[in-house]
């Protein structure tokens, strides 16, 4: 089955990855003028990887943009998205003094995903972990999201997210919950260094009870303002960038 994805960003990363098959590369226009700028590298990388290129006006761009979309000028058709096995991330991981990973537990919303996974490039996440059912998985809409950050990131499909708890337990992976329970500690105390795996909940429901309890421990973000909380994206986030902030070295956090 083909995707197509569609923006410089997405379509960019996804041929600098190059973990996908690729069949067309679309660009719109009539391709009298040579491409400039981001869709000149693109081209660029299609050439190298000997994907066909055509050229259009309207057709398939029309139908991006009803689908209310934003090209910029490009689309490629892709094979779906490359899920790799829970244990073959876990092994590559194995090898780094400090892994840490993402657990998402049933995030419905592409756009959540994508922000995450896009903060999960920027602060070194070594794998994601999502369930296989009732959860956004990794489409399109979600590498547009994410500017094309999921391109590069290892995910695995599990079917029971309890379980891999466990799983990452076993291989002396500290899991930390973001919830706003009473026993939930403050983000700015807890010690996120070391092996981790960062699980998020639900953006309605947070994190189901049995993820909860298998928490090794569970942090809340302290707020001044007057609203209850941040949605998920933009709570993992700030989580991510702590467990960042924990291991990366001096010079890395003062980064762009």
């Amino acid at each position: 089955m083909s995707e197509l994805l569609v923006g410089q960003h997405a379509v960019f990363e996804s041929l600098r990855a190059g973990r996908r098959n690729y069949y067309r590369l679309w660009l719109e226009g009539d391709g009298k003028s040579a491409p400039k700028g981001n869709l000149a590298e693109i081209v660029n990388l299609a050439k190298k990887n000997k994907i066909p290129t055509r050229h259009v006006d309207g057709g398939i761009f029309d139908r991006i943009r009803r689908a209310q979309l934003n090209p910029q000028g490009v689309a490629l058709e892709t094979g779906s998205f490359p899920y790799m096995d829970l244990e073959e991330i876990l092994e590559r991981a194995a090898s780094k003094p400090d892994p840490l990973f993402l657990v998402l537990d049933h995030l419905e919303d592409p756009r959540n995903l994508g922000t995450l996974f896009r903060s999960g490039e920027a602060f070194g996440v070594d794998g994601v972990i999502l369930p296989d059912r009732r959860a956004a998985g990794i489409t399109p809409a979600v590498s547009n999201a994410s500017s094309g950050a999921v391109e590069h990131i290892p995910v695995a499909l599990v079917g029971n997210v309890n379980r891999t708890i466990d799983r990452l337990k076993k291989s002396n992976i500290w899991t930390v919950g973001l919830d706003l329970g009473p026993d939930a500690i403050s983000l700015t105390s807890a010690d996120l260094s070391g092996a981790l795996a960062i699980v998020i909940g639900n953006e309605s429901k947070g994190l189901s009870r049995l993820a909860r309890e298998k928490c090794d421990f569970r942090v809340t973000i302290p707020m001044a303002g007057s609203v209850d909380s941040l949605n998920a994206a933009t709570a993992g986030s700030i989580v991510l960038f702590q467990a960042f902030q924990a291991r990366a070295p001096v010079e890395a956090v003062g980064g762009n």
